[in-house]
């Protein structure tokens, strides 16, 4: 069997033909599934990128001294975590690096990863492309004599938009150190909090104030709309990400150097952030109203750019299936992310505020 015949379907392609029938709609679809930035990408970004585009030579892997301070700052301001600039690695989009974490080190046949009940499915398919197991579960798992490596968290969660409390974390910290396995945190939207405060994996409160065995990710595509650049970075504990460089630097996997520079300058500013985080906020506002008032259920949602929603009247699929006939309204069926999504439907925040204003007309007709 071919390494593709291992793997599922395509995630999108999946609910590609549900896209074919929202686009009858007369008006168009709206797409509340994949979840891409559609706003500008800011201006102080692509100055920095344009003035950094004469760029003739290899970029370092470890990424320029101004990026990796960025970082620093940025972690220092924002989710009150100290780390060293030297212990930064950038990455090219954090999709990649969670792909390509259980090769980096060096999971196979017999090894173990376990990571969340519902998730993004790129953590199984990093386990699937290391030929190593992969254990969905959010609890202490018990494996017997199975030698688990690697533990993946998600706080705020894709796609329920869960908020993992510190002392959660804290226990899968211990836990995973009992047995000598990593643990890799997803914290893309961990700014952006809306009914809980998210806290990452190396807050003293969740680390004991060591990051042995830690990796905090982290991802520019939705705080800045730089989905488009794979602009994302790494950091936690210096071992980890000095031998991540040293792999990373005999595989090639090299940020260019004019991306380097837009994420320093992204990094630095708050003020896009901040604009950005607010249209996300209104724009969850209407979609949830919208929903709500026409009979789904919000579940968790607490914080990220998703609902996760229940209808008593479908499950996800057919949910999916009659939104996409009936409204023009594109979503993602909830087990995509694992069975126990399988009532569910995730609704991302990243569209227009007129597809956002067209989602909420559509639904409104409903109970007309």
């Amino acid at each position: 069997m071919t390494l593709a015949a291992r793997l599922p379907a395509f995630t999108w392609d999946r609910i590609a033909p549900l896209g074919e029938k929202a686009g009858l709609h007369p008006d168009g679809a709206v797409d509340l599934s994949i979840g891409t930035p559609v706003d500008p990408v800011p201006a102080v970004i692509r100055d920095a990128l344009a003035g950094a585009s004469n760029a003739p030579g290899y970029p370092a892997t470890w990424g320029t001294a101004a990026l990796r301070t960025a970082a620093a700052g940025w972690l220092a301001r924002s989710v009150s975590v100290s780390v060293s600039p030297d212990d930064v690695l950038p990455v090219i989009g954090t999709k990649e690096f969670i792909a390509a974490l259980p090769v980096m080190l060096g999971l196979g046949p017999g090894d173990v990863m376990v990571y969340p009940e519902l998730a993004y499915p790129t953590y199984d398919i990093g386990a699937r492309l290391a030929g190593a197991t992969a254990v969905a579960s959010d609890g202490l798992v018990t494996l017997g004599p199975a030698r688990v490596r690697l533990v993946w968290v998600n706080s705020p969660s894709n796609p329920t938009g869960r908020v993992l409390p510190a002392s959660h974390l804290r226990k899968v910290v211990e836990w995973a150190r009992e047995r000598g396995a990593v643990v890799a945190s997803d914290e893309c939207y961990i700014t952006l909090g809306w009914d809980a405060a998210p806290v990452s994996v190396l807050d003293p409160s969740v680390c004991g104030g060591s990051y042995d065995g830690l990796l905090s990710v982290h991802s520019l595509s939705k705080r800045s709309n730089l989905a488009g650049y794979r602009a994302g970075f790494v950091t936690g504990d210096p071992l980890l990400v000095a031998e991540l460089l040293a792999i990373r630097k005999q595989a090639g996997m090299m940020v260019p150097g004019p991306v380097q520079a837009a994420m320093a300058a992204a990094l630095s500013d708050e003020a896009h952030a901040v604009e950005q985080r607010e249209r996300y906020a209104a724009r969850r506002s209407v979609l949830r109203a919208a929903f709500t008032a026409a009979g789904w259920s919000v579940d968790h949602s607490e914080a990220g750019l998703y609902l996760w929603l229940t209808h008593p009247a479908y499950d996800g699929w057919s949910a999916a299936e009659f939104l996409a006939a009936d409204c023009g309204i594109l979503v993602t069926p909830g087990s995509i992310y694992g069975p126990s999504g399988a009532r569910h439907i995730r609704v991302a925040l990243t569209v227009t505020d007129e597809r956002v204003a067209a989602a909420a007309a559509r639904l409104a007709a409903l109970n007309t």
